[in-house]
């Protein structure tokens, strides 16, 4: 007999929420992850008494209640905003597009004037039916946004020229006719206190977990050890890569302590040309106002990925949907394995519908016992 009805396969938020459900429902669990720490990409280590990002900035933003009810169970979030710098060479702007990046950009200050100039050089461009990211996001915003903003970013971040990236990529960019830089609609948003380790090292209370331990290094003692398994990493690497690999994006981060309470003024800052390498710095003390004489300020850089890096997020273009229609169609025949999160599902994620699908799966297999 199995030691474990599961074995979730990663301890990110999607496998420590579906851990700690089942847990709580007298379920026998186990969690192994392949990194020497537990959390996937919400991991955040003290560094000079400031809790870092170690993978990217994490801001929590949902309009799900329900979601931000259970999250709160586990820490006190504050009231942090969004509020991030954009660097276009020499200048300064503030996102999302709002009124004040509108006046930094053209000197306009009312909304009727920025309408005018967005409206004017969409008509210029008279796109109909964009074929690709640059058509789609001229069509929205008009051709000066998109170059400063938009167009260097993206071919960074995506590691492809915007005229070679799908129009869907950015079905809608946020425009507001308003002085608001708070760059989530979502209604409630914010950082836990304490940083989000202790957010997982509560779900996982109780539960055997072994870190430094890769499931394809013994593969057949994991699937065996346990009724179900829960797959939280790459749905082609489960595969052996069948069909062929996946597309995905990788990231490095550069940490580094400074000697000053300020380094740059903002929690994120992103850099949208192409002769600045990275996609953005991150001072992580910004996000939980804390007072210290040093700080801790991040750089990331966006990577192809390839075996042997971390997969970051998918690049959900055609092609890859339609690879990831034959992973998911061979999944179906896998009744003991279940694929979760974003790796385990090929989507782009927030940490809000990562929670969500994880309770849901959670409400599925306990009707499945009854």
């Amino acid at each position: 007999m199995p030691m474990y009805d599961y074995l979730v396969v990663g301890s990110g938020l999607f496998g420590s929420v579906f851990a700690h459900e089942m847990n709580k429902n007298g379920i026998k669990v186990m969690v192994i992850d392949k990194r020497d720490h537990i959390g996937g990409n919400v991991f955040t280590e003290e560094i000079s008494n400031i809790n870092v990002h170690k993978y990217g900035a994490h801001i929590f933003h949902t309009n799900n209640k329900d979601v931000w009810d259970y999250i709160r169970q586990f820490a006190e979030f504050n009231r942090y905003t969004n509020s991030p710098i954009a660097v276009f060479r020499d200048e300064l702007y503030n996102l999302p597009f709002n009124m004040n990046t509108f006046y930094q950009m053209w000197g306009v200050k009312t909304p009727d004037e920025a309408r005018k100039i967005i409206d004017s050089q969409r008509k210029e461009a008279n796109i109909k039916n964009p074929k690709n990211l640059e058509e789609q996001a001229i069509n929205l915003v008009g051709k000066d946004i998109y170059e400063k903003l938009v167009k260097e970013y993206t071919e960074k971040q995506w590691g492809k020229k915007c005229t070679e990236l799908p129009s869907f990529i950015i079905k809608r960019l946020p425009v507001r006719f308003t002085f608001d830089n708070n760059y989530f609609n979502d209604k409630y948003q914010g950082i836990p206190i304490g940083g989000y380790t202790k957010i997982i090292e509560k779900l996982l209370t109780g539960i055997e977990v072994e870190l430094n331990t890769d499931y394809f290094d013994n593969r057949e003692k994991w699937e065996n050890i346990a009724g179900k398994v829960i797959f939280t990493g790459m749905i082609d690497q489960y595969f052996d890569y069948c069909f062929g690999e996946l597309e995905y994006r990788s990231l490095k981060f550069e940490h580094k302590v400074h000697d000053a309470q300020n380094y740059q003024g903002n929690a994120v800052i992103n850099y949208t040309d192409s002769d600045v390498p990275y996609t953005r710095t991150i001072e992580h003390k910004h996000f939980e106002g804390t007072q210290t004489e040093k700080t801790v300020v991040t750089t990331e850089y966006p990577m192809p990925w390839k075996k042997g890096r971390e997969a970051y997020y998918p690049v959900n273009d055609e092609k890859n949907m339609e690879i990831l229609k034959k992973y998911e169609d061979l999944s179906e025949n896998r009744e003991n394995v279940i694929f979760g999160g974003r790796l385990g599902r090929y989507r782009y994620y927030d940490m809000w519908e990562t929670i969500d699908e994880a309770l849901k799966l959670v409400e599925k297999e306990l009707n499945n016992k009854k």
